[in-house]
């Protein structure tokens, strides 16, 4: 019988280019030392679309033992994968790109990979404008999103743009840069919900479903493209790329509203003495009309799947992903302002929306909670 640890090295790099999952890379790299040595970066396909994994919230049983696992589930196979991140430990995290950004009780702030545990260091939040005026109660979540415009991995020539302060400002840093850079707009403030980075701008929506671009390559970077009609701004907004297009999604319920009925009622320990709850009850999706500078609302996305949450909100084809449902939205509990309500904090406010008919059901059927880190969507990369 063979030993499949003595393959020749270039049978075991053409074995790797044929992997596609990097579930399976990793995999394929745990066989054995000679495996390992194989599967580099260099020799898998690295090039193809990949679908996120749901990073679970951090185990309070790993926190202090040295371990600092999270655990990643896949919804191609339903694997969960288990991987040490010590740098992530107590803190929150965003994700753009496969990268992390995160930040700590004390503010301290990172760019970091999960898989390769490469970081690079951020300014700290009181480098923005007027910090002290503008700080929380909170001070992790002092950064609401993040987005890069290019991946860390690939090239030293990035920026970074962070949603910041109690006014939800946006503000960017390119590495070198000691501080962070706000930008202003005539004077008035967008409270903005979203912002993501799409043929070489960053695109935004604010509290009121106003649509803004932002090029900080330009002296005068902000213009209004278009407004949601009749928004109350009581929702929380993403903004998405996909195929082209630009989408807006307007996610109901997850401010808080009075209860009903015991089954509206999410099942988690109040920490003030109120009859309101939170929770996701519907979903809206605008397409952006960049001709007619209006949104058109659409309950058809074809065969996008949409990821939306603490991650650079994104689209996927579902017919390249075995799992993946087309015209489906799939979501995490990122509103901090609701969940911190509650001693658990955030998780249960998550699952799977079907646009066509406004039906709900679960995409991970544990309970994973956390005050700091719910779980978020994260693009598997290898580095």
């Amino acid at each position: 019988m063979s030993n499949w640890s003595e393959l020749q090295y270039d049978l075991l790099v053409l074995i790797g280019t044929h992997i596609n999952l990097i579930e399976d890379y990793l995999n394929y790299a745990a066989v054995c030392k000679s495996w390992r040595c194989a599967a580099t970066k260099d020799n898998f396909n690295s090039d193809l679309p990949r679908i996120p994994w749901l990073m679970l919230a951090e185990e309070e049983d790993n926190k202090d033992d040295g371990n600092s696992c999270r655990k990643f589930f896949s919804l191609y196979n339903g694997m969960i994968l288990k991987k040490r991140i010590p740098k992530a430990s107590g803190k929150r995290c965003m994700e753009s790109m496969g990268w992390l950004i995160t930040v700590g009780q004390d503010e301290s702030a990172s760019l970091l990979h999960p898989f390769s545990g490469v970081q690079i260091e951020l300014p700290h939040p009181n480098t923005t404008e007027d910090y002290e005026r503008h700080r929380i109660g909170e001070p992790w979540n002092f950064f609401h999103k993040a987005v890069l415009s290019a991946s860390p991995s690939h090239t030293s020539d990035y920026v970074l743009m962070v949603i910041e302060g109690n006014m939800k400002f946006v503000s960017f840093w390119r590495p070198g840069d000691l501080r962070w850079t706000r930008i202003n707009y005539r004077n008035y403030y967008h409270i903005h919900r979203d912002i993501i980075y799409c043929t070489g701008k960053f695109y935004a929506v604010d509290c009121n479903g106003v649509v803004l671009v932002y090029d900080v390559t330009n002296s005068s970077p902000t213009q209004i493209l278009a407004e949601l009609p009749e928004h109350h701004g009581g929702d929380q907004c993403y903004i998405l790329e996909s195929m082209g297009s630009l989408f807006v999604v307007v996610r109901y319920g997850v401010k808080f509203r009075p209860i009903k009925g015991g089954s509206d009622r999410i099942p988690l320990t109040p920490m003030f003495d109120d009859e309101e709850t939170y929770g996701t009850t519907s979903f809206g999706v605008f397409e952006v009309d960049l001709a007619a500078e209006k949104l058109n609302e659409t309950k058809e996305l074809g065969d996008r799947a949409l990821f939306l949450g603490a991650n650079t909100s994104l689209s996927v084809q579902a017919s390249q992903f075995p799992g993946v449902k087309p015209n489906h939205i799939y979501y995490t509990d990122d509103y901090w302002e609701s969940y911190l309500h509650y001693v658990e904090g955030g998780g249960l406010d998550m699952g799977v929306f079907n646009l066509a008919n406004g039906s709900f059901e679960p995409h991970y059927n544990g309970v994973s909670l956390s005050r700091f880190c719910p779980p978020i969507w994260v693009t598997p990369t290898l580095y």
